[in-house]
This record gives C-alpha cells, sequence and structure tokens, in this order.
C-alpha cells in the first residue's frame, strides 16, 4: 500500500505539471492574431495609399492682353500633366486638375473659355475661344518661385498653328507625366546678354574707325562662349547679328524668355579724351520709382510681375507692389555690380567711383536683376586698342564669368581687394 500511495503522488503531479503546460499552450493561441500574415500587407496597402499625390488643383486663372501676345495663366498647387490640343475655334487645354476658381472674362484674343470634363477621370479641358486663327508661342508650368506656387503659364499669338508654334497637335496629343522629384534636374540660371546698339544704330565710333555695335557683339559672343563652356548656366542674346532693337524691348526679351540676369555691354565716348576705364550701372532709386509710376499707369498690368495680376489693383496699390519688386531687384542688380568690380582682372583700367546708377531704359525689368557695363572709351586711343583686341575680350569676358559665378554660387575667387 504505501507503494501504491507513492505511485498516486508522483502521477498527480505529472498529471498538474501535464494541464499547466496544456493551459499555456491553448492561452497563447488564444492570444495570436488569427492571420498573422495579413498584417504587413495591409500596412503596405496604407503606406502606399499615403505616398499617392493628392491631385493638382487650380486656385487662379486669368487672362493678359501684351499687345502683341495674350497670356493665360492658371496657379497651380502643384506640377502637373497637360497637353495643347488641337482645336478649329481657338485652343484647348487638357490638363490632370481640379478647378476651384472663376474663369476669367474675355481678353485680347480670347473670346471666352469653357470647361469640359477631359478624356479620363480625373482630367479636365479648357477650351479657349478665339476672335482669331492662333498660334501657342510658349506652353509651360513655372515651378514655385519667389512664393508664388506653380503656374501654367500659355502665350498666344495671331496667326495659324505650325512654325512658331511651342506645340504641335503631334508632339501634345498625349499628356506627358513630369518628371519625378529623384530624376527632375534643377533648371540652370539663364544669363540674357545685351549686346548694345545695332543695325542703323552704330554707338560711339573711335578714331580708328571702331563701332560700338561691332565691339559689344563681338564681346557679348565671348561671354556667351565661355558661360557656355562651363556647363553651368544657360544664356541668350538680345540679339546675335546687326541688327537694331529698340530700347524698351531688350529688357522685354529677358523677361520673356525668364532670365535671373540680364548683362547690357556698352563702350561709351567722352569729349575729354583722356578719360579711360570701365564703369558699371545700375538702375538709380529715382529712376526706379518713375519706371515703376509707369508701368502701374499703363492700360495692360497682367503680370507686370511675374505671377502678379495688377490689373485688379488700384493705382496707388499697384505702384507700390511694382515699387517693391524692382527695389528688391535692384539690391541684386548692386550684389552683381559689386561683384563684376571685385572680380575684374588686374589688368582692366577702371574709372574712378566705378560703381554708379542711372536711369537706362534697359535697366528697367522690375523683376530681373540687371546691370549696364561700360567696357571702356573708345575716345581714349588705348581703351579703344583694347577693344578691339581679342585677348583682352578674354580677359573682360572670363572677369565677367567669375562675378556670375559669386552671384549664383558664390565660389568666385576675386582679384580685387
Amino acid at each position: 500500500m504505501p507503494h501504491y500511495r507513492a505511485f498516486r503522488a508522483l502521477a498527480a503531479r505529472i498529471l498538474s505539471k501535464a494541464s499547466l503546460l496544456l493551459a499555456t499552450l491553448f492561452l497563447c493561441l488564444a492570444l495570436a492574431p488569427a492571420s498573422p500574415a495579413q498584417a504587413p500587407v495591409q500596412t503596405a496597402s496604407v503606406a502606399s495609399a499615403r505616398m499617392l499625390p493628392a491631385p493638382a488643383r487650380i486656385g487662379a486663372a486669368r487672362l493678359g492682353d501684351h499687345g502683341d501676345k495674350t497670356r493665360f495663366v492658371l496657379e497651380l498647387t502643384r506640377d502637373t500633366p497637360f497637353a495643347i490640343l488641337p482645336d478649329s475655334q481657338g485652343v484647348t487645354v487638357e490638363m490632370e486638375a481640379a478647378l476651384d476658381a472663376p474663369l476669367p472674362a474675355a481678353k485680347g484674343l480670347v473670346r471666352a473659355i469653357a470647361v469640359r470634363p477631359g478624356a479620363s477621370p480625373g482630367q479636365l479641358r479648357l477650351i479657349l475661344s478665339t476672335s482669331a486663327p492662333v498660334r501657342v508661342l510658349l506652353a509651360e508650368v513655372i515651378p514655385p518661385r519667389d512664393g508664388m506656387p506653380p503656374r501654367f503659364v500659355m502665350d498666344l499669338a495671331a496667326g495659324v498653328a505650325g512654325k512658331g508654334s511651342a506645340m504641335t497637335p503631334v508632339s501634345a496629343g498625349t499628356l506627358k507625366p513630369p518628371m519625378s522629384k529623384e530624376k527632375a534636374k534643377p533648371s540652370l540660371p539663364l544669363v540674357v546678354i545685351d549686346p548694345g546698339h545695332g543695325g542703323q544704330d552704330p554707338g560711339a565710333i573711335a578714331l580708328n574707325g571702331l563701332r560700338e555695335k561691332d565691339i559689344t557683339l563681338a564681346m557679348a559672343k565671348e561671354l556667351r562662349r565661355q558661360l557656355l563652356a562651363t556647363g553651368r548656366y544657360r544664356v541668350a542674346l538680345t540679339r546675335d547679328k546687326d541688327q537694331f532693337i529698340p530700347l524698351r524691348d531688350r529688357p522685354a526679351i529677358a523677361r520673356t524668355k525668364g532670365a535671373d540676369l540680364f548683362i547690357s555691354l556698352h563702350a561709351d565716348s567722352i569729349t575729354g579724351k583722356q578719360v579711360r576705364g570701365l564703369s558699371i550701372y545700375t538702375l538709380s532709386e529715382k529712376a526706379s520709382d518713375r519706371e515703376a509710376e509707369m508701368l502701374a499707369q499703363r492700360e495692360n498690368q497682367s503680370d507686370a510681375i511675374v505671377g502678379m495680376d495688377l490689373s485688379v489693383q488700384s493705382a496707388d496699390i499697384a505702384t507700390i507692389l511694382i515699387g517693391m519688386s524692382q527695389r528688391d531687384t535692384m539690391n541684386q542688380s548692386r550684389r552683381f555690380a559689386s561683384l563684376v568690380l571685385r572680380n575684374l582682372d588686374p589688368s582692366i583700367a577702371v574709372l574712378p567711383s566705378p560703381l554708379r546708377s542711372a536711369g537706362f531704359a534697359v535697366l528697367t525689368a522690375p523683376d530681373v536683376p540687371a546691370v549696364l557695363v561700360e567696357m571702356g572709351y573708345l575716345s581714349h586711343s588705348q581703351d579703344a586698342k583694347l577693344l578691339g583686341s581679342d585677348a583682352h575680350r578674354r580677359r573682360m569676358a572670363g572677369s565677367l564669368l567669375r562675378a556670375v559665378d559669386g552671384y549664383f554660387t558664390g565660389n568666385a575667387v576675386p582679384l580685387r581687394p
């Protein structure tokens, strides 16, 4: 019997431990997720949903009559694909966006704007009916800058589509999505060089027969060559041949192209033949005030400052806004002018107090930093000889290149104290 009782006690302890193990196992199974393999799939789906960009929305729409063209502007919440489609009655813009703003009234070449659904869900069509056949000069989405959101900008001019159009039905027939942020390359700064005079306007003429219009064009081409050789800039000239361009058209060319910097090149002449050396001009405060007033008084104020429609503002407010933009531009212009002087080759002579200001018409764009470089005096024999020299042109263009580098990157090495 004692052995029997000991056996029963041992069996009871074994059963107790087994029950505890079974109970623990059942508890673990009860607390475990029913479908553990589904959790990562659900998490991935949620993460993917978060990465989908919100549809672009149009927050404002406006038309501007610029005389030789009509500009259509849409303010967007983000970059979005678009296409320009053929239309016998005008121009149709198809875009992946939603419209949150009223459409503008007729202006310029555009008689009316209608909205229709696009070819695919999420797309819309803006149908611009025009008073005459038009061609598309420009159609692009400008990235956000200067506190403004992304903008779709389209310029229309009278004439049939074809040569001179920015887009043709073939190239614009399908929507092309914008480049991803990972692959997109930042746009290179655009430097617009303005060779002074041209055509029937020879400018100053040296005793040796050199004409200012030829000197400025040769220097502009050399500066363009050196800037492009760096691979850091885009470059455009207001003229690349012997042609006359009105003064007011020169800064207008820079603004139309979206210039980041405007450099006007000249060579002066003076009665005092002993005066020689380079000087550099920015717009004077007095000239700036006068220009702001003139801009505000013009009948068409749409996009007088890039991205701002001043036609809805009073004359006083428009003057203030233009003046503020112009003063910031003037500060940037002075900064570049100072960089030019600090980076000049030591062999280039300068006037006493070479940093000056005046009311030159070519400097009056309210939103493009601009300088006018008087490279020397054709009335001085030594300056005239140097300005006609290829070696001197290379040195001066190299000096301007260093200043441009300093302006955009801060990497220029000053040569002058």
